[in-house]
């Protein structure tokens, strides 16, 4: 599942920074099923139009849904309209100043390790392949290379020249930790978004610019390599340059 942009992410955390909504919040999270208006205004004193404005914004944030329910032991004609019934939503919501995903970088180690412990592959190489796969299906069907990756918290901006800086490393902390490890991981990610753009994988380069990715996107090239050709770059190797931030 794709995370909400990171400006909705920063809203749904702030929203929790009232105290009634946020007491709101912790009566619904702390239930063994869905809490109804009545039930969560009495909770915390508040009025019920009060508590369902402060409810339905908790939805709208993502940090909250909504299902109906019929009045228990009634069912049938004449027993009334489905209430409307709140639980935590099953997503998460986090958000990093500057935005960071250290989430993906998680289920990408984790997926690598699995698939390695179940066969032969050196961990390596099934990070490569992981995290390359991982860029492709994520990016598939979701426009040019630069929105996907001004989605994924990478801030692209032009060049100069038709190729990307990329301002925002996404992995930040733990680049700058295990860049050997991390820094390999995302060049096979980005190749494999460009990939799923319909990009060339060739355009994924190094970068060693203090403060930014350890990857940026180069000007298109006439004669590129195209994703799945045999010419392509071995994606068992980092990206030439690849910085150690």
């Amino acid at each position: 599942m794709r995370r909400l942009p990171w400006p909705g992410r920063l809203a749904a955390v702030a929203s929790l920074g009232d105290e009634k909504r946020r007491q709101l919040f912790d009566v619904v999270s702390s239930s063994g099923g869905a809490v109804g208006r009545d039930e969560a205004a009495l909770a915390v004193d508040l009025p019920r139009s009060t508590a369902s404005f402060h409810l339905d914004r908790l939805v709208k944030d993502g940090l909250l849904a909504v299902e109906f329910h019929k009045p228990a032991g009634k069912a049938g004609p004449g027993s009334g309209r489905p209430a409307k019934m709140y639980r935590t939503a099953e997503s998460e919501v986090g958000a990093f100043v500057p935005d960071r995903n250290y989430d993906l970088a998680g289920e990408l180690l984790a997926a690598a390790i699995e698939s390695a412990s179940a066969g032969t592959t050196p961990v390596r190489e099934a990070l490569l392949a992981t995290s390359r796969e991982a860029g492709r299906a994520a990016a598939e069907g979701n426009g040019t290379l630069e929105t996907f990756l001004a989605a994924e918290g990478y801030q692209p901006e032009p060049d100069g020249s038709g190729g990307l800086t990329l301002v925002n490393c996404p992995f930040h902390r733990l680049a700058a930790k295990y860049p050997e490890t991390v820094c390999t991981m995302n060049g096979a990610f980005l190749r494999g978004a460009a990939s799923g753009c319909g990009d060339s994988e060739e355009r994924v380069h190094g970068n060693s610019t203090p403060g930014q990715c350890c990857a940026r996107i180069t000007p298109p090239v006439p004669g590129d390599s195209v994703p799945g050709d045999p010419g392509a770059d071995d994606l068992s190797q980092p990206p030439a340059g690849t910085a150690r931030s």
